[in-house]
């Protein structure tokens, strides 16, 4: 390879550190999930059901966010940097085998849509806490959201239909019977 190719190649490593920083963020929306949980517990007694369900809402949204990075970091880094060598592994996720950019970007825009979920959720169990206005734009933003994961989908969805031979492994002809038959990467979930 000559070198301003291969410098290139290379480059995508400067992303692990990037990777390493949401660990690290993964690590305090743990510490932020265990400080919340605290709190539920030694304020049961004190909290009526609105409260409680608030601060689960809460927890539920550290969780989701959390999944949102794990999916980032995992998936992002072995569709951009370098595979992780997990086949077979009993631990492996599930959704990694068929991982691709557009698969992750259709899963983030549904994690982002859960996350605005609970946060209007959150929002419409105590709608006296916010402004009028502040509602209207979290209903525009939960809509944009709606609409840009929809056209994600069905763009990532017209592309693995439109051009199905991108999406195939080339080297990847089996011998079933003595006929060699071409194995299509898993592109959908």
């Amino acid at each position: 390879m000559h070198p301003l190719p291969a410098l290139i190649f290379m480059s995508r490593w400067l992303q692990v550190p990037l990777y390493l920083g949401l660990i690290v963020a993964q690590a305090v929306y743990v510490v932020l999930f265990l400080k919340e949980v605290w709190h539920l517990v030694t304020d049961s007694m004190k909290l009526d059901e609105t409260s409680i369900m608030l601060v689960v809402l809460g927890l539920i949204d550290v969780v989701m966010i959390s999944n949102l990075l794990i999916m980032v970091i995992i998936g992002g880094y072995e569709t951009f940097v370098s595979r992780l060598g997990l086949d077979g592994h009993p631990d492996e996720p599930e959704w990694l085998d068929h991982v691709n950019a557009g698969v992750l970007k259709v899963k983030l825009s549904m994690a982002l849509i859960s996350i605005s979920s609970i946060h209007l959720l959150k929002t419409f169990i105590s709608p006296d806490q916010n402004t009028t206005h502040t509602i209207m734009w979290q209903v525009i933003i939960h809509v944009a959201f709606l609409v840009s994961a929809l056209v994600m989908a069905l763009v990532d969805r017209l592309t693995t239909h439109t051009h199905p031979k991108h999406f195939e492994e080339p080297a990847a002809l089996h011998a079933v019977g003595g006929i060699k038959v071409s194995t299509p990467l898993k592109a959908q979930d």
